[in-house]
């Protein structure tokens, strides 16, 4: 009689009794309020290309799995994960092996992406194509370099790294040409002046109902061998500034760069700056505009 009086109860009452095991909710991988500062942690004092660093989920499926002083982005997907920049050919395995520290299987990343051809940043891709499988994809300036490890001649850095061993280009990227792979959807900016080839990505990433506009903005910078003149070269200073101005013009929420230190990368997740900056993109813009203007000056002045 009490059993049947309490089925009653909770029927009047509109209560239901969960029936087996309660649905386990899956927690994020690596979230950022944990493994964040354990990035800045792990990297005080480091900023080498294969110094090892514990990866960082920034936000939705979104992961930093590079080294301390080398950027590696994972984007996890249904259809299988993107990953954009490969370190050295060292960093490669420690890529890997942060991916594997999140729970996905390497096999799993099916497009291999890049900012710019310098060894530090497609070194391993050749190792990572070997590990994953993937397809890569590079923009036509790029494309030549990543096929042959040899720098490009109209690069400012050219002959100031060894060659690296080179990967075969599965598809070119233009200038806007969103690239895809089942929900996912990546946007490539061509942006040349630290290399000819570079590219700045900007997708969007979701967390439940928190939306954030992300931008892997290229290095930028106007680091080049000593005999190097950005004066002598006025159409690749027009092809620098033009793509300066794109960066500047992006919805951009989170900025990250191919050097996490060139971003304040380690103290925005560990908390101690803001992750988050509307005016972030607008900001790295102008730093580097102003950083190449003090650059033509210089060159200027000792003619």
């Amino acid at each position: 009689m009490f059993a049947k009086a309490l089925v009653f109860a909770l029927a009047a009452a509109q209560i239901s009794v969960p029936l087996g095991r309660p649905r386990i909710v899956e927690q994020p991988r690596a979230p950022i309020e944990t493994a964040g500062p354990a990035f800045a942690r792990a990297c005080e004092g480091k900023d080498g290309w294969d110094d090892p660093a514990p990866p960082v989920r920034i936000h939705a499926n979104t992961y930093l799995v590079g080294t301390c002083g080398i950027s590696a982005i994972l984007i996890t997907g249904d259809a299988g994960h993107i990953l954009i920049d490969a370190g050295t050919d060292k960093g490669a395995d420690l890529i890997a092996r942060n991916i594997r520290r999140l729970g996905f299987q390497p096999s799993e990343v099916k497009i291999l992406l890049s900012s710019h051809e310098h060894l530090d940043h497609v070194g391993g891709m050749s190792r990572l194509r070997q590990i994953t499988g993937a397809r890569v994809f590079a923009s036509a300036a790029a494309a030549p370099v990543l096929d042959t490890g040899a720098p490009g001649r109209g690069d400012p850095q050219a002959g100031m790294h060894p060659p690296f061993a080179g990967v075969r280009v599965d598809k070119l990227i233009a200038d806007g040409e969103p690239v895809r792979l089942g929900s996912l959807q990546l946007t490539p900016v061509a942006t040349p002046g630290h290399t000819p080839g570079a590219l700045t990505w900007h997708w969007g990433a979701c967390d439940g109902g928190v939306c954030r506009r992300i931008v892997y903005a290229d290095s930028l910078s106007i680091v080049s061998r000593d005999d190097y003149r950005f004066a002598d070269h006025p159409d690749y200073v027009a092809a620098f500034r033009a793509g300066l101005a794109k960066v500047a013009a992006l919805e951009c929420d989170i900025l990250l760069t191919p050097h996490p230190s060139a971003s304040d990368m380690a103290n925005r997740l560990a908390g101690k700056a803001p992750l988050t900056r509307e005016t972030a993109c607008r900001d790295y813009a102008a730093a580097r505009g102003k950083a190449l203007d003090e650059r033509l000056a210089k060159e200027a002045s000792s003619e």
